[in-house]
């Protein structure tokens, strides 16, 4: 099964589990709120570009709160069921290239929202998913960093993102690294480097 597969049902089991009012990683978002933006990225095209422009947030805003009244389980249940037929997240690679870092980070979001978390027990299927997402995007997530940047796992496996003045490695497993990279402080690295490119790395925004 594919990341984007995999995730889109586990965060659907853990919206189950939580219910709608759960505190999560997206501000002052709870669990309603995320999984509302979720279903409008996917399921209301005219609304969705607001998420990334910021004059059209009001619009994506109200596409979310058309979401208000509805059950919870019958919300669960759209985002279960996938995509509309005619949406273009339906086929199978667009559906891996958008959803499986979405789903993946939106659902540790949801895990990560209150204290207590923990990481979840490592998977090689997903981490090495995960390790292929982060070498595909880690260059465009760190793009603000003002320092070269190694990314390194655990196992020693690692990698240039940025070259640079100064150097800072960040070591984690890939779950870590890639919620790193997506701006999450939530998160268990090390910061390898002078205090002064640690700072620096610190400073700077993360994600898209």
């Amino acid at each position: 099964m594919s990341l984007a597969t995999d995730e889109r049902a586990a965060i659907c089991d853990e919206f189950e589990r939580v219910g709608p009012d759960r505190p999560t990683l997206c501000g002052d978002w709870d669990t309603r709120d995320l999984l509302a933006h979720l279903l409008v990225r996917e399921r209301k095209p005219w609304a969705a570009p607001g998420i990334l422009i910021a004059a059209l947030a009001p619009v994506v805003e109200r596409a979310m709160g058309s979401y208000a009244d509805t059950p919870w389980e019958q919300m669960v249940g759209e985002l279960r069921d996938g995509a509309p037929l005619w949406s273009p997240y339906r086929v199978g690679a667009v559906d891996d290239l958008a959803n499986g870092g979405e789903y993946f980070v939106h659902h540790e979001d949801v895990r990560r929202g209150v204290p207590g978390w923990e990481p979840r027990p490592a998977d090689p299927t997903r981490d090495a998913q995960l390790w292929a997402l982060l070498l595909k995007m880690g260059r465009i997530l760190h793009r603000a960093s003002p320092v070269g940047l190694v990314v390194r796992r655990v196992g020693g496996e690692q990698y240039v993102l940025r070259t640079g003045p100064g150097l800072v490695t960040i070591v984690g497993e890939p779950a870590e690294l890639v919620l790193h990279a997506f701006g999450r402080d939530a998160v268990r690295v090390e910061l390898e480097g002078s205090p002064a490119d640690v700072a620096a790395l610190a400073g700077a925004p993360r994600g898209l």
